[in-house]
């Protein structure tokens, strides 16, 4: 090999589920900002690499959930007036700064969004046909990414109670993968990090690790955070007490004690892929234990994008986030600098932005060559991975010149002959982990362990998740050839069940960022599952209302009510 080593875009994307939901607020609005904002964007820069014949390779996250609202007919209907909005908003800002309020600088920036607006709509329209599920899908097609998967509705594996939920988030999530892409997931991104090794409960139950329903659904790597791999503290934790500070909750959280990290002196563990539980020696027995590898992320290069005190997107001169125009909701501003109160924020400047995105793609470029290198010459020449994986709607949404800068840095990495670009999937492929690593239970929350997703706030909700997961699995044993209404109620009361369980209600509450919204989906989902449960248990099962909810969320159509059972 000539290269030194290979690197890894991961961008994972998730949004709750929101169809039919509405405008406002956190609904489907929600989803048409970050299709103008993520989407979008990020397939347009994907497809001109791809017609300027860049050889770049990155694996793009969709959740089950995601993808589903993506491929829905009613969903992408509703964005063609929502974008029209926007579009006349941004000229109604151009009439008002030239007329009402003079400011010649904003009304260029607002005829700069209008035409930011006009260009995405006309992507949408012509270039992308309105489908944006196959545009991903002829990317992946072209081997230019990889498309990886999650649980079917983000739900937090590790605090799941019964095994045939794992096991229904995952077959249920490569159902619908192979559904809208024509072919089966490779790669996983563990919903919120959250992982769960083999264990025996209190009871006595012995329960296999997460790796053993990924490795039963076909899939062969996952990504963990840094400290799962090292053994290293979570990232600003250097003890056992960590600050929460998150909404409502800002307290202090003493971790467990199976919970603390202690630092491992070999560093070079992140570049490197490890199978999570060994295989047995016969060529039968690794064919009945298929192997899961975890791929490791690189903190380094994290903090360096996204780090509350290096990240590129907090630069002076990027777009702030938190002041919009009273006018129009549009962003005229810039960060300006630490600490300073959105009203008292500069203007924006788009080339100044500009000059920044070029000069902090290059820096980022040179950091992961020099990760190679250090790892090449630490481990004897060794052929390393560097994986920088993130939250996808972090780039356009939340750091809004960061599409066009993962552009800016993948066109700088595929001309470095040091450098493989490469994806999870392919490169488990090409290099099989030549070890295997026990993982602890771990997470990338605040102290590396469950708290955001089960803390004070929302510790209520697991009890009633609990006992629907044993509900489902008892309907799921009893019915073993049911009649058609039994089984149109049995599919609908899964589909709840899953939405029920989604990792997002936990962490909107905990985060209080949309809390009685999540309260009120977690309650809705969680009623319609108890109704359907009790006709079935009373032997009148309520078809009607099943079909009702089912035409209300249309989701999964191809699951299977039979994967939460015990057997």
């Amino acid at each position: 090999m000539s290269a030194l080593g290979a690197f890894t875009f991961v961008l994972h994307s998730h949004l709750p589920y929101m169809r039919f939901g509405g405008r406002w607020y956190h609904t489907e609005e929600w989803i048409h900002d970050t299709l103008i904002e993520t989407y979008l964007p990020l397939l347009d820069t994907l497809y001109d690499l791809k017609d300027e014949g860049v050889p770049y390779k990155l694996a793009v996250g969709l959740s089950p959930l995601l993808a589903e609202q993506l491929a829905d007919p009613l969903v992408i209907q509703h964005f063609t007036p929502y974008i029209d909005e926007r579009i006349a908003a941004a000229e109604g800002d151009m009439h008002y700064f030239e007329t009402v309020a003079y400011n010649e600088h904003l009304r260029f920036l607002a005829e700069w969004y209008r035409d930011r607006f006009v260009r995405t709509k006309r992507a949408f329209d012509e270039r992308f046909k309105h489908d944006l599920i196959g545009a991903f899908k002829r990317l992946q097609d072209e081997g230019y990414i990889e498309i990886i998967t999650t649980a079917a509705t983000h739900a937090y594996l590790p605090l799941l109670a019964r095994d045939g939920s794992i096991n229904a988030q995952i077959k249920t999530a490569v159902k619908s993968y192979q559904r809208l892409f024509g072919r089966a997931p490779r790669s996983f991104w563990l919903p919120e990090y959250g992982y769960r090794p083999a264990q025996i409960t209190e009871t006595g139950r012995e329960r296999p690790g997460i790796e053993q329903w990924l490795a039963a659904n076909g899939i062969t790597n996952f990504i963990a955070d840094t400290h799962t791999i090292t053994r290293g503290h979570p990232t600003g934790v250097a003890s056992g007490k960590v600050i929460g500070v998150y909404g409502s909750v800002a307290k202090q959280y003493t971790l467990p004690a199976s919970a603390y990290f202690y630092e491992d002196p070999r560093d070079t563990n992140a570049f490197t892929p490890y199978y999570v539980s060994e295989a047995g020696d016969s060529q039968t027995e690794q064919e009945q234990n298929p192997r899961v590898a975890v791929i490791g992320r690189s903190e380094r290069l994290g903090q360096q994008v996204w780090g509350s005190d290096l990240g590129y997107q907090r630069d002076f001169d990027y777009r702030g986030f938190h002041r919009r125009a009273g006018t129009s909701g549009l962003r005229f501003w810039r960060v300006t600098g630490d600490g300073i109160d959105p009203i008292n924020r500069d203007t924006y400047h788009p080339d100044w932005a500009a000059y920044k995105i070029e000069q902090h793609a290059e820096h980022f470029a040179h950091l992961v060559g020099d990760q190679l290198r250090r790892y090449n010459q630490k481990s004897g020449g060794n052929y390393g991975l560097v994986t920088a994986s993130f939250t996808g709607d972090l780039f356009g949404r939340w750091w809004f010149e960061g599409i066009a800068w993962l552009g800016k840095v993948l066109r700088h990495l595929a001309h470095n002959p040091d450098i493989d670009l490469t994806t999870p999937g392919q490169f488990i492929a090409q290099h099989p982990p030549a070890e295997s690593l026990d993982l602890p239970e771990s997470s990338w929350g605040t102290g590396g362990v469950h708290f955001l997703w089960d803390n004070e706030e929302n510790h209520w909700m697991w009890s009633p998740i609990h006992d629907a997961e044993e509900r489902m699995e008892r309907l799921a044993d009893h019915f073993t050839t049911p009649t058609e209404s039994e089984r149109v109620v049995l599919l609908q009361a899964a589909r709840e069940l899953l939405l029920v369980q989604s990792s997002d209600w936990e962490f909107l509450i905990t985060t209080d960022e949309a809390r009685a919204y999540a309260i009120r989906r977690f309650s809705q989902h969680l009623e319609r599952f108890e109704w359907l449960a009790e006709s079935l248990e009373e032997g009148e099962p309520d078809a009607n209302a099943a079909r009702a909810w089912y035409e209300q969320d249309k989701i999964f159509t191809d699951i299977d009510y039979r994967w939460f059972s015990a057997k």
